[in-house]
């Protein structure tokens, strides 16, 4: 698994920090949709320097049961392809609030 990016969770349940990959370093922040309404809306919205590049949804893991957060970006830095990754605990680095964006290359 790549790591791709790195996150804090914020006190307002959103995350805060940097996607790293290849040419782009961006700060990025996942912040709660606050507006959603059904469940086709995403459950997470993405920025970087105040520009919406994305989107975050809620899934359940099929083999553990257990709720993961999956996010896909999309802007011209990369390309025509959206970026996919899951945020995946850091176990044992700075506690239980921090995650890896794990890329999750899509066919």
């Amino acid at each position: 698994m790549t790591a791709i990016g790195f996150v804090t969770r914020t006190m307002h349940g959103g995350f805060r920090g940097q996607l790293k990959f290849l040419p782009i370093c961006a700060d990025i922040d996942i912040v709660p949709n606050r507006d959603k309404s059904g469940d086709i809306a995403p459950d997470f919205r993405i920025f970087t320097q105040g520009l919406e590049v994305g989107s975050g949804r809620i899934l359940r893991g099929e083999s553990r049961g257990r709720d993961y957060i999956s996010l896909s970006l999309a802007a011209p830095g990369l390309g025509i392809r959206k970026l996919c990754a899951n945020l995946g605990r850091t176990v044992g680095l700075n506690g239980d609030g921090s995650f890896f964006l794990i890329w999750n290359p899509v066919d």
